[in-house]
């Protein structure tokens, strides 16, 4: 699933949100784990703190591991113990074809899914967490005055796309997760495994 695995790191941290466990303004802390992780990423330094809501926005936009990895320790303890709490939520959601060892999607053996599953995640997310499903549709995000722009072209060219998510690794070649929605009705698409990004688009 490459970056789409991060659609699971946003939703528990939505959950933890929701819960009271976690503001939008609590300060995360950067292991040097985390500041180690391969692009894309943030640039993240270790001993440095990150907020909540702006680690959000750059996972939801420039889909940054070590990111993902701050999120991960953060919840979980570490990004072992959130990987297994993963892929127990992604039984919850019936998403039976799926095994999370990391919250990144960088490429580890036994770390899969299938493009219903992801089909799924991604209209549990629409569905439970509506106050936070806009963040998929930000085209850009600013950290430390560098401009981020959403992987996700489809925000460009189609004014009814309003999320979700890009990923790609050699393995698993250019993914995406599309949602678009006019009047009522909501149609969300999976591509896995395209040979090119104007090919996923």
């Amino acid at each position: 699933p490459a970056s789409l695995t991060k659609m699971m790191t946003l939703y528990l941290t939505f959950e933890a949100m929701s819960s009271g466990k976690l503001g939008k303004n609590t300060r995360l802390s950067v292991s040097k784990r985390a500041a180690a992780q391969e692009p894309s990423s943030l640039g993240l330094a270790a001993g440095e703190t990150i907020r909540l809501e702006d680690a959000i926005l750059a996972i939801a936009t420039k889909s940054a591991n070590d990111v993902a990895v701050v999120l991960a320790e953060t919840l979980g303890g570490s990004e072992n113990r959130f990987a297994a709490a993963m892929t127990a939520k992604a039984r919850q959601l019936g998403m039976n074809h799926t095994r999370f060892v990391n919250a990144s999607g960088l490429p580890q053996a036994q770390h899969y899914s299938s493009a219903y599953d992801l089909a799924l995640l991604a209209s549990a997310i629409v569905r439970d967490f509506p106050e936070f499903y806009p963040l998929y549709n930000l085209r850009e995000y600013e950290y430390n005055n560098i401009k981020q722009a959403n992987r996700n072209r489809l925000l460009w060219i189609d004014p009814y796309v309003d999320g979700m998510k890009t990923g790609h690794t050699e393995n698993a070649g250019f993914c995406l997760v599309a949602s678009s929605k006019r009047d009522k009705r909501r149609l969300i698409s999976v591509v896995l495994g395209a040979a090119s990004d104007n090919l996923r688009a």
